[in-house]
């Protein structure tokens, strides 16, 4: 059985059902064929953060784009200290 995925659309507009519209979180969840536990999961996120909710399609939002930069320097400056590392181990040797 395949996962089923949303565009952002649709969860937007589901969430707005419930919120704008005044339809029951349960009526709203049969309606749409999802569950309770999802529909109030994309509430919660869309009430956080209504312009950052739901990036989806590998598109991070701002906090992710920058852990995701700065784990990517670290990975490259212990890169280069490993590199240092080893040439003074080896210049070392050659010293003495």
């Amino acid at each position: 059985m395949k996962r089923r995925t949303f565009s952002r659309e649709f969860k937007i507009e589901a969430v707005r059902l419930v919120t704008d519209r005044g339809v029951a979180v349960a009526q709203a969840c049969r309606d749409l064929e999802l569950s309770e536990s999802v529909l109030r999961r994309w509430m919660r996120e869309f009430e956080g953060a209504p312009s950052g909710a739901f990036p989806g399609h590998g598109r991070l939002g701002q906090e992710q784009a920058e852990i995701a930069a700065l784990r990517k320097e670290v990975a490259r400056l212990k890169a280069e200290r490993d590199i240092l590392k080893k040439a003074t181990v080896f210049f070392a040797r050659d010293a003495t």
